[in-house]
C-alpha cells in the first residue's frame, strides 16, 4: 500500500523534485516552440494578447473537427487582440504537415515533439484547449471536445478580449 501512495504523489507532483502542473487561475507556464513558418514562438512574448492553447495530434479525429471552428474564431477575434496557437503533439511532423495540407488553419502552428509544453499544461486528452488572458494567467482548461464547445469558447474569448 506505501509503494502505491508514494507512486501516487509522485504521479500527482505532490513530492519534491516533481514540477507540479499549472491550472485555472495560475501562470501559464512559459513555453519557446518551433513554428510551422520556421521561427520559434515564445508564449511570454504574447503578453497583452489573449491566447488560445490547443494541443492537438493528426490521429485525433476531434481535432480534425475543431481545427477549422478555431480558425473561424481566430478569424473573428484576431484584430481584438487575440491569437491561437496550435500545439502538434505528433511524434513525426509529417504526418502533422499531411493533416494541414487537408485542412489548412492561418493561426500558428507549433510542435512540440516531446511533449514537454503539453506536460506542463495537463494535457490528458485530445484535444486540450487552454485559455490565457492578457496578463499570462490561465483561465480556462477544456478536455476534449464536443458540440457546443465552440459556444464556449466564442463566450470565454469575447468575455477575456473585452476586459
Amino acid at each position: 500500500m506505501k509503494k502505491i501512495l508514494i507512486a501516487l504523489f509522485f504521479g500527482l507532483g505532490l513530492l519534491g523534485g516533481v514540477n507540479a502542473v499549472a491550472a485555472e487561475g495560475d501562470p501559464a507556464p512559459d513555453f519557446t516552440l518551433k513554428s510551422l513558418s520556421g521561427g520559434n514562438i515564445k508564449l511570454s512574448e504574447l503578453r497583452g494578447t489573449v491566447v488560445l492553447l490547443n494541443f492537438w495530434a493528426s490521429w485525433c479525429g476531434p481535432c480534425r473537427t475543431e481545427m477549422p471552428l478555431l480558425d473561424s474564431l481566430y478569424q473573428q477575434y484576431r484584430d481584438y487582440g487575440f491569437t491561437v496557437l496550435g500545439v502538434n503533439l505528433d511524434e513525426n511532423r509529417d504526418q502533422a504537415d499531411m493533416l494541414l495540407s487537408k485542412v489548412p488553419v492561418t493561426f500558428p502552428i507549433l510542435f512540440d515533439p516531446q511533449n514537454h509544453t503539453s506536460e506542463s499544461y495537463a494535457v490528458d486528452a485530445m484535444p486540450t484547449t487552454v485559455l490565457i488572458d492578457r496578463n499570462g494567467v490561465i483561465r480556462y482548461h477544456h478536455r476534449g471536445y464536443r458540440d457546443g464547445y465552440m459556444d464556449k469558447y466564442h463566450a470565454q474569448v469575447k468575455a477575456l478580449v473585452l476586459e
